[in-house]
């Protein structure tokens, strides 16, 4: 199943630059794999003896991809392709790669080639639908997904699909049916049950939070929709309700700093001031570059009229954001009452 995130990782190295340094052959860089990455020391021997075997490429390449060493991956790919280019698996590989680091145009023209191999690829199909989702070209994005829809009526990922097109559309009602279809067929989709959550959330609909429950029991060890539905009452104004999830969660995973900011946050808005700048600090020990959690303390202790800890908070909050306006106006505001 394709796999979906907030944001896209930056692009690590021009995949133009891996051709030309690879030259058809391992790098210098992947001749010392097996020091750098124990795990690939099987694949490196068989390949030692098997120079010419373009699976053991391929193979090596995805575990490259595990250990978060795409450009190494790459190369691995592209010489798989060089040795066989009759596996539609190798081309897309690589459109995959291309397109988590956003070389949209690259990435397409990778899975066509895969496609040109194999037509009847839902897989292939898919991901050039979620490329043209990627760039809003809808009508391209649905004629993917209807080709698969085709041949397979149940596949839970074109559904989830035709929902974000229709999202990106604002065809709210028909974004929901796709999605509600998506998670008929695969009851466990977690992302089609967090897309229906948003939604209802957007109307206020109470009916997020069963959605935001039914997405965490399809995944328990992601606890953000859970943290949904904390938000949902937050944004409610239902601080009670708000803290009882929040508290949910901290139960389950006291590194989950989030839960301690929003906690802080209510307490803020309630003028619990001391109680709100201990869970601030909570927040800011699980995680020391949180700017927003820097911002908030300082606003506790300019209230306690603690001006010179206010303008440090402040201070580091600008120094991991250094456009953040509230924060910029607040040094500002505080500044006058430092000592000299």
């Amino acid at each position: 199943m394709l796999r979906y995130s907030p944001h896209f990782l930056g692009f690590i190295v021009g995949f133009s630059l891996l051709l030309s340094c690879s030259g058809g052959k391992p790098s210098a860089k992947s001749n010392d794999l097996s020091t750098r990455f124990p795990e690939t020391e099987k694949l490196n021997s068989e390949i030692a003896s098997d120079p010419k075997n373009a699976d053991l490429y391929f193979k090596r390449g995805k575990l490259l991809h595990k250990l978060l060493q795409d450009s190494l991956a790459l190369i691995d790919f592209q010489q798989a392709v060089k040795l066989d280019s009759t596996k539609a698996t190798y081309f897309s590989a690589i459109g995959d790669i291309l397109f988590e680091h956003k070389d949209i145009s690259g990435s397409i023209s990778w899975i066509q080639k895969a496609i040109t191999i194999n037509p009847d690829d839902e897989t292939a199909h898919l991901k050039i639908a979620k490329l043209f989702l990627y760039t809003a070209e809808y009508p391209k994005a649905f004629a993917e997904i209807n080709t698969v829809l085709r041949s397979n009526v149940y596949n839970p990922e074109a559904y989830f699909l035709k929902g974000m097109c229709y999202k990106g559309m604002k065809d709210t009602n028909k974004a929901i049916s796709s999605f509600q279809t998506a998670v008929q067929t695969e009851p466990k989709f977690a992302e089609a049950h967090l897309q229906l959550a948003l939604l209802h959330e957007a109307r206020k609909d109470p009916l997020a939070l069963k959605y935001y429950e039914n997405a965490f029991k399809a995944d328990t060890t992601d606890l953000e929709p859970i943290y949904g539905q904390a938000m949902f009452w937050q944004n409610q104004e239902n601080f009670p309700e708000a803290k009882k999830v929040l508290n949910r969660i901290i139960s389950i995973d006291r590194q989950f700093h989030k839960a301690f900011y929003n906690m802080g946050w209510m307490l803020l808005q309630e003028d619990s001031v001391d109680k709100a700048e201990r869970q601030f600090s909570i927040a800011l020990e699980l995680k020391p570059d949180y700017a927003e959690a820097y911002y908030n303390r300082g606003l506790c202790k300019e209230i306690q009229k603690k001006y010179p800890e206010a303008y440090d908070d402040y201070q580091q909050a600008l120094s991991f954001i250094p456009e953040f306006q509230a924060a910029t106006e607040a040094s500002k505001r505080v500044k006058p009452f430092l000592k000299k």
